[in-house]
């Protein structure tokens, strides 16, 4: 026989998913809304016990046979962005969340959910000329956020990211080594202070040698560049975040997308400007989401908790 909606306060299951309807909130929330409706981002927890170390929780890994291809970060419930050459064909990618190691030595503290839709931004020419390479990432279920599954903010369209801006780029990808074809991905998820760089100046090392006309620049408005003004170590991931905290949170300022970056230890990393897609970006999200985004979470609960009892 099915059960009713009026079996949720009958008998000690009814009980049970009463008092667990009653607690979800408070284990949704864990402290990072900023009010009753939007889930707060770029706000992160760090430990105390971590010696320094930061624990980056909008970090993906995008995965492809459970194999390493890119980086990624964690926008909204659903939502990853990551960089369109990341992208090969319309194969069945999914994304692994909420651990710094790229293979956990216990599973159960990672998330892996797969990728259910993929969104190129229609500028997106290809490799040979990366412009609009950006691509946004539906997960197949939305995730909690927790300690270590936390977004990163989107920046607004109008704000100007200032030469010298501190930031930090994170990946698994060359760890402390230069360019090498030979080059293994690290376990641990690595991290390095990079400085916003002038386009001009980025456009100059980057045409030294090449044959294009000077007329044409190679760093476009879209693109930002940032180095350490010194040995490149290229822990970044292609598709990863280059991280920015702007007035105490931490922003998405730009996706790695050139992956020579990491050829001569002078080059300064290339990434696509999010400024100039974040627009974008949110009217997607808008456009494809059938509920809100806390919405869908409950309606996967509530299915789950109102399940008819099994047992005698």
């Amino acid at each position: 026989m099915a059960a009713s909606p009026s079996g949720l306060s009958a008998g000690p299951g009814g009980l049970i998913s009463s008092l667990l309807l009653l607690l979800l909130p408070p284990l949704l929330n864990l402290g990072y809304k900023e009010n009753d409706t939007e889930p707060a981002c770029g706000k992160p927890w760090w430990s105390e016990d971590l010696d320094g170390t930061r624990h980056w929780p909008w970090e993906v890994s995008l995965q492809l046979e459970r194999e390493h291809v890119c980086g990624g970060a964690l926008i909204d419930h659903k939502w990853v962005v990551t960089a369109a050459h990341c992208i090969q064909g319309t194969k069945e990618y999914s994304v692994t969340l909420g651990t710094s190691q790229l293979k956990p030595s216990d599973p159960r503290k990672a998330i892996s959910i797969p990728v259910s839709d993929i969104i190129l931004h229609p500028k997106y020419w290809g490799r040979i000329f990366l412009m609009g390479d950006l691509a946004l990432l539906r997960l197949h279920t939305p995730v909690f956020f927790s300690k270590y599954v936390q977004p990163i903010c989107l920046p607004e369209p109008t704000y100007n990211l200032k030469v010298g801006t501190q930031c930090w780029v994170t990946g698994w990808g060359q760890a402390k080594q230069r360019f090498s074809v030979n080059s293994t991905l690290a376990p641990e998820l690595q991290e390095a202070e990079v400085f916003i760089m002038d386009n001009k100046r980025c456009d100059q090392i980057y045409r030294k040698k090449s044959r294009i006309p000077r007329i044409v620049p190679l760093v476009l408005e879209d693109m930002i560049c940032a180095t350490n003004y010194g040995e490149n170590l290229c822990y970044g991931d292609s598709g990863g975040p280059l991280a920015c905290e702007v007035e105490d949170r931490w922003t998405l300022a730009g996706v790695l997308s050139w992956e020579k970056a990491c050829a001569k230890a002078q080059n300064p990393g290339v990434y696509t400007r999010v400024t100039k897609y974040s627009k974008w970006i949110k009217n997607q999200m808008s456009n494809r989401a059938l509920s809100g985004p806390c919405t869908s979470v409950w309606l996967l609960l509530l299915s789950w908790l109102l399940q008819p009892q099994v047992g005698p």
